[in-house]
C-alpha cells in the first residue's frame, strides 16, 4: 500500500514537471481539478518527509509575484507545517494583500527602512572597513534607508577616489560633490553597469531580457561571443556583485541581486534591439532548447511577445492556456490566453488568425467554466465569439462548431434560461441529422429532450429522448465524454427515465435509470458518474423515494467532494436534505437545502431552481414552518416565470394547496383551486406523474369535504390509465384512497342498520 502511494506521488511530481508518467495518471481517473489537489498534497507530503529526518528550511521570496496555483500551495504549506520542525521565511512587498496572519505559528516582522545605525553596519560591511560619521552621513541623508541603494552608493563613493584612507578608516574631508555620485539608485546602477564595459553591459542587457535567473548555455547561444570573452563579461558582473553565479560554465546558472538591477541593465535597451534581442533569445530555445519549449510555452510565448514576432507568440500562448487548463492551473490558464487574444487583435483578418482565436476562445471559455461555472456571462461570451468565427469560416457542422454549440447551451441552461438554450440545442440537432453521426444524432436529442423537460413540454420531449436512446452506443461513443463533458449515452438514459417517469411508466424509468447507473459506473469518468447520481436522484424524489434519492445524494456528494465539484455538491446538498426531510429531521434538512443553494448559486447555476424550491418548502412545512414554506414558494413561482423553468409548475401549485391545508385555519376554497390548478398544469404538459399526485392531492380533500363520489369519479381516470409500476409510492396511496372510496358505500350501509 506504501509502496503504491509512492508510485501514485511520483506520477503526479513527474506530471507536474512533464515527464513522462506510463499512463499512470489516466489509470487513476482524476479530474483535473482532484489532479491538482493531489499534486500540492504530494508535494506537501514531501516536505513532511524531510521534516521527519531533520529541520526544513524554505524560503518564498518576492511573493508579491506569486502565481495563483503557488499561492494556494503556500497556501496549504503554512497549515501543514503548524507542528512540524519547518522554518518558513516569506519575503513580499508592503503593499501585497496577503492573509496570514493571525494564527499562533505565524509571526509577521515588518522590514522597515533602515536606521542609521543599520545604514552604518550596511557600509561599512559593504567598504570593508568603518566609515567617518561625515561619510556615513551622506549616504544616510542620500539613501533613505533602502538597503539596495546604501550598498550601491557606498561602492559608488569608495569607487570615486573621493575618500581618504587612514589606515583605520575612510574619511570625508568635504562634502561630496553632486556631480560626482549620481543621485538616485537608479542612475548608480547605470553608472556602474558603464563603469565595468561595453561587453559586461551587453552582457547583464542579455541577462535581463532572459529573465532574474539564467543559465550559461542560453546566454551563450544567444550572445554569440568567444567563451574567453563571454566568462570575462560574466566575471566583471559577478566581481561586481550585480549578479550571483552557482556553478562552473557550462554547467553555471545566474541570478541577478536584485529585480531592479536587471530592470536597470533591461531598461537600457531602446526598442529596436530590444525587440531583436528578444527574437534571438526564442531562436536560441526554439533551437537548442525544445524541452522548455515543451515544458514552458509561455516564456518562448513572452519572448515572441517582446519581439513583435505575434503570430508565433499567439500560438505558444495558446498552448500554455491549454496546457495550464490540463493541469488545472485555471486562472493561469485565463490569463494565457486572453494575452493570445489581445495579440489576435493586432494581426490580419486572415483564416489562419481566425482558427488561432477560435482554439484560444474555445480553451478559455472551458477554463472559464472551471473557474466561474458553467453559466457565468464570461463564458458565454467566450462562446458566442467563437460561434461567429465558425460560420464565419463556413465551419457549420464541424467538431469545433458542435463544441461551440455545446458550450452555448450548457451556458444557458445551467444558467436557468431553457428557452435559450432550445434554439443552440436546436441548431445543434439539425446539423448533426445533416451528418448522420450516432454520437452527434444521441446528444442533439438528448439536448432537446431535456430543454423541453426544463421548459414542460413533456409530450414533446418524449419522442427526442426516446431518439436519443435508440441511436446509443457506449463503446463507440466512450470518447465523447470529454467533448460533452459526460458520457452521452449516460446522459440520455438519465434523462430518458426522468421521461419516461412523467409520461406515467415507472417500471420502465426505473430500468432506465439502473442502465444509466451501470454505464457510469462502467465507465470510470468521475464527471459522468457525477452527472448521474444527481439526476437520478433527483428523478427518485419525483417518485417520492426518500432512501433512494438519500443514497444517490450521499453518493454525489462523497464523490463530488472528493474531486472538487463545487455544483454537483450544491445539488447532491439539497437532495440529501430533502431526503432528511422526510425522516423527520425538519430543521437539519432545511438547513441543508439552503446551503446547497447557497453552492450552486456561486457557481451561476439555477438549473432545477423551481424544483429545488419546491424541495425547500416541503422541507419547511415538514418543520412545523408553514408560512416560511409559503415565502419560498413564492419564490419558486417567480423563478420559473422569470426563467420559462416551467416544469416543475404543476407539483409547485400542488405543494402550495399542501402548505395552505396546513394552517391553522385552512380556506379550503384556496386549497381546492390550489389541486385543480396544479391538475390541469400536469395534463397540459403531459405528466402524468404529477397529474396522479394532484389528482391523490385533490381526492383527499374532497372526500374530506363530505364529495366522495366526486373523489372517485376524478382519480379513477387517472389511476386507470396506469399498466405498471404498482409498488410506486404514489400508485400505492392513490390505489388505497379508491379502495376506501370504493367500500364507502358498505360502510354507509352497514353503519345505517347497526342503528
Amino acid at each position: 500500500m506504501l509502496l503504491a502511494l509512492a508510485g501514485v506521488r511520483q506520477a503526479l511530481v513527474a506530471d507536474l514537471l512533464s515527464l513522462p508518467t506510463a499512463g499512470a495518471l489516466s489509470e487513476m481517473n482524476l479530474t483535473p481539478q482532484r489532479r491538482k489537489e493531489k499534486t500540492l498534497e504530494a508535494l506537501l507530503d514531501r516536505v513532511e518527509d524531510l521534516s521527519r529526518r531533520r529541520p526544513v528550511l524554505m524560503v518564498f521570496e518576492d511573493t508579491q509575484w506569486i502565481d495563483p496555483t503557488s499561492h494556494e500551495l503556500l497556501n496549504l504549506t503554512i497549515d501543514r507545517i503548524r507542528d512540524l520542525p519547518v522554518l518558513l521565511i516569506i519575503t513580499f512587498r508592503s503593499d501585497f494583500q496577503q492573509v496570514w496572519r493571525g494564527p499562533a505559528h505565524i509571526s509577521t516582522l515588518a522590514l522597515d527602512r533602515l536606521d542609521i545605525g543599520e545604514t552604518t553596519a550596511l557600509a561599512e560591511t559593504v567598504a570593508g572597513k568603518p566609515l567617518s560619521r561625515e561619510v556615513i552621513a551622506q549616504i544616510a541623508a542620500r539613501a533613505d534607508g533602502i538597503p539596495l541603494f546604501v550598498e550601491e552608493l557606498t561602492s559608488a563613493i569608495i569607487e570615486s577616489g573621493l575618500l581618504r584612507d587612514d589606515g583605520c578608516r575612510y574619511t570625508l574631508d568635504r562634502p561630496l560633490p553632486r556631480p560626482a555620485i549620481p543621485l538616485s539608485l537608479h542612475a548608480l546602477l547605470l553608472a556602474r553597469l558603464d563603469r565595468l564595459g561595453s561587453a559586461a553591459k551587453e552582457i547583464a542587457q542579455i541577462g535581463g531580457a532572459i529573465g532574474r535567473h539564467f543559465s550559461y548555455d542560453l546566454l551563450a547561444s544567444v550572445a554569440q561571443r568567444s567563451e574567453p570573452g563571454l566568462q570575462d563579461a560574466l566575471g566583471r558582473l559577478v566581481e561586481a556583485g550585480l549578479i550571483f553565479q552557482r556553478g562552473v560554465p557550462p554547467e553555471a546558472t545566474f541570478l541577478f541581486k536584485h529585480a531592479l538591477v536587471q530592470d536597470t541593465a533591461y531598461g537600457t535597451l531602446l526598442r529596436g534591439p530590444r525587440q531583436a534581442l528578444h527574437a534571438r533569445i526564442a531562436g536560441a530555445l526554439e533551437e537548442h532548447f525544445p524541452s522548455v519549449a515543451e515544458v514552458q510555452p509561455q516564456i518562448l510565448a513572452h519572448h515572441l511577445t517582446e519581439a513583435g514576432i505575434l503570430e508565433k507568440a499567439v500560438e505558444y500562448w495558446c498552448r500554455a492556456g491549454q496546457q495550464s487548463a490540463k493541469k488545472s492551473a485555471l486562472i493561469e490558464a485565463i490569463a494565457q490566453l486572453r494575452r493570445g487574444l489581445r495579440l489576435i487583435a493586432n494581426l490580419p483578418d486572415t483564416r489562419e488568425c481566425k482558427q488561432q482565436e477560435l482554439d484560444l476562445l474555445v480553451t478559455l471559455a472551458g477554463a472559464l467554466m472551471g473557474v466561474r461555472g458553467y453559466a457565468h456571462p464570461e463564458v458565454a461570451e467566450a462562446f458566442g465569439r467563437a460561434r461567429s468565427l465558425v460560420l464565419e469560416m463556413e465551419g457549420a457542422g464541424t467538431t469545433p462548431h458542435f463544441s461551440v454549440l455545446y458550450g452555448l447551451w450548457v451556458a444557458d441552461f445551467v444558467g436557468g434560461k431553457p428557452k435559450a438554450s432550445l434554439e443552440r440545442a436546436e441548431e445543434f440537432l439539425l446539423f448533426a441529422q445533416s451528418l448522420k453521426e450516432t454520437g452527434l444524432l444521441v446528444k442533439g436529442h438528448q439536448l432537446v429532450g431535456t430543454t423541453l423537460l426544463s421548459i414542460g413540454d413533456y409530450a414533446a420531449a418524449f419522442p427526442h429522448l426516446e431518439s436519443a436512446v435508440a441511436f446509443c452506443a457506449p463503446e463507440a461513443h466512450r470518447t465523447l465524454a470529454i467533448r460533452f463533458a459526460a458520457d452521452i449515452d449516460v446522459a440520455a438514459l438519465c434523462n430518458w427515465a426522468w421521461a419516461l417517469w412523467h409520461r406515467g411508466y415507472p417500471d420502465q424509468a426505473s430500468n432506465a435509470a439502473h442502465q444509466a447507473l451501470q454505464h457510469a459506473q462502467q465507465s470510470a469518468h468521475v464527471p459522468t458518474l457525477a452527472y448521474a447520481l444527481i439526476h437520478l436522484g433527483i428523478k427518485a424524489a419525483f417518485e417520492r423515494c426518500a432512501a433512494e434519492t438519500g443514497e444517490r445524494a450521499n453518493e454525489a456528494l462523497a464523490l463530488a467532494r472528493e474531486h472538487g465539484l463545487a455544483m454537483w455538491s450544491g445539488y447532491g446538498l439539497m437532495l440529501q436534505g430533502w431526503a432528511l426531510s422526510q425522516r423527520g429531521q425538519g430543521e437539519t434538512a432545511v438547513e441543508q437545502i439552503r446551503s446547497g443553494l447557497t453552492a450552486t448559486r456561486e457557481t451561476a447555476a439555477r438549473n432545477f431552481e423551481p424544483l429545488f424550491l419546491g424541495l425547500l418548502a416541503e422541507a419547511f412545512a415538514l418543520a412545523g414552518e408553514i408560512e416560511d414554506g409559503l415565502v419560498v414558494l413564492s419564490e419558486a413561482f417567480a423563478t420559473a416565470d422569470a426563467s420559462g423553468q416551467k416544469g416543475t409548475d404543476a407539483e409547485l401549485h400542488r405543494l402550495r394547496g399542501d402548505l395552505l391545508h396546513r394552517l391553522p385555519s385552512p380556506d379550503c376554497t384556496q386549497v381546492e383551486i390550489s389541486y385543480r390548478t396544479a391538475l390541469s398544469i400536469a395534463r397540459e404538459q403531459g405528466t402524468r406523474g404529477f397529474e396522479l399526485r394532484a389528482a391523490v392531492s385533490l381526492a383527499r380533500l374532497l372526500t374530506d369535504k363530505g364529495r366522495r363520489e366526486e373523489a372517485r369519479d376524478l382519480l379513477t381516470p387517472v389511476y386507470g390509465w396506469f399498466t405498471e409500476g404498482f409498488d410506486a409510492p404514489d400508485l400505492k396511496e392513490a390505489e388505497a384512497l379508491l379502495e376506501a372510496l370504493d367500500a364507502w358505500p358498505n360502510t354507509r350501509l352497514a353503519l345505517t342498520t347497526s342503528r
